[in-house]
């Protein structure tokens, strides 16, 4: 077997992230789901988009978000996600290549346009999120760098992208290719309305055993195992892959291998700003910590660390020198 070239690989939605603060009366007017994600089409992303204040525009996207954390703390990455040919399209590439990111995706010609996630944020920095896929749904298994996948020591899946039909197809080819050279697959479950989709394909990728590292939240444990007790959830899912890690907001995270459970506190901070992109970045201090060979509790305390910086401030790209945060640790 050939010694891996790159740390993670991930693949997962292209998208463009446009944030602004909004009041607690408004998330009700506009009927949204508090704290949670929905898809949405085109009308509806532009009665959104028409409701808005003031906003932000960053690139996004869970997985790539992870992967601009995992940059930013010094590892090897690339990203295989699909953008249109068109100005947000180019801003998304712009962004991750501007991170030391390997992307050599084709952007798409036509219609839809390069997918946008349109983030409503509260006064107390809880994120609604409502995504048009565009563009992003319709990334064929022929795009995939397959030698790029087989070159890194973690492939990294995004759930929410399991939802489209085409890049369900890519990510199963991806996990063979991975799995063909003998390296890890980490995946994570995104949100509990795609594992009310495809949670019988998770669990089946699960116990096939084609799944090294999990993450979830709590949420999301209790949806894949049907289990509304926290222990019990743990206990049903834990047996059935090498690492789980489940993160509990304000109560830390937690992290099982091999029967041992470790858990770490949240890091302290002075006030939430905006929760956007808290669980990509925890991964992302996690996997770095994980494909550096470090122990569990370190790997946890850098996934917290990573954390608490990113709900310091509005967006979910890195704004500190996440290697100055960890550099007692790493």
């Amino acid at each position: 077997m050939s010694q891996p070239t790159l740390d993670v690989v991930a693949i997962g939605n292209a998208i463009v992230d446009v944030m602004a603060h909004c009041s607690d009366a408004q998330i009700e007017e506009l009927g949204l789901v508090r704290g949670g994600m929905t898809l949405i089409d085109t009308d509806g992303a532009k009665r959104l988009y028409d409701a808005m204040g003031q906003a932000t525009e960053i690139s996004g996207g869970s997985a790539a978000n992870t992967l601009a954390g995992l940059a930013a703390l010094g590892a090897q990455c690339g990203f295989v996600g699909q953008v249109a040919d068109d100005q947000l399209g180019e801003i998304f590439a712009h962004d991750i290549r501007s991170g030391q990111i390997a992307f050599a995706t084709p952007a798409r010609e036509g219609n839809p346009p390069t997918g946008r996630c349109l983030i409503f944020v509260t006064p107390d920095g809880q994120r609604t999120m409502n995504t048009f896929l565009g563009a992003s749904q319709f990334l064929p298994a022929e795009a995939l760098d397959l030698d790029m996948i087989a070159s890194a020591q973690v492939l990294y899946l995004e759930g929410y992208l399991w939802d489209p039909e085409e890049p369900r197809a890519a990510m199963r080819k991806a996990i063979d290719a991975a799995r063909g050279a003998g390296r890890k697959v980490a995946f994570t479950l995104s949100d509990a309305f795609v594992i009310s989709r495809h949670g019988d394909d998770f669990r089946a990728l699960i116990e096939a055993g084609q799944i090294d590292i999990l993450f979830a939240n709590e949420v999301e444990l209790g949806a894949l195992t049907g289990e509304d007790d926290f222990d019990a959830g743990i206990a049903a899912l834990a047996p059935k892959v090498p690492v789980l890690v489940v993160t509990r907001s304000e109560k830390g995270a937690v992290a099982v291998t091999d029967g041992t459970v470790t858990h770490v506190p949240a890091e302290p901070i002075a006030k939430v700003i905006d929760t956007t992109g808290a669980g990509d970045l925890f991964a992302a201090g996690f996997l770095f910590g994980h494909v550096r060979g470090l122990e569990v509790a370190k790997c946890l305390k850098l996934g917290a660390i990573c954390a608490s910086e990113i709900i310091s401030h509005m967006g979910a790209r890195p704004e500190a020198d996440l290697q100055a945060l960890i550099a007692d640790l790493a």
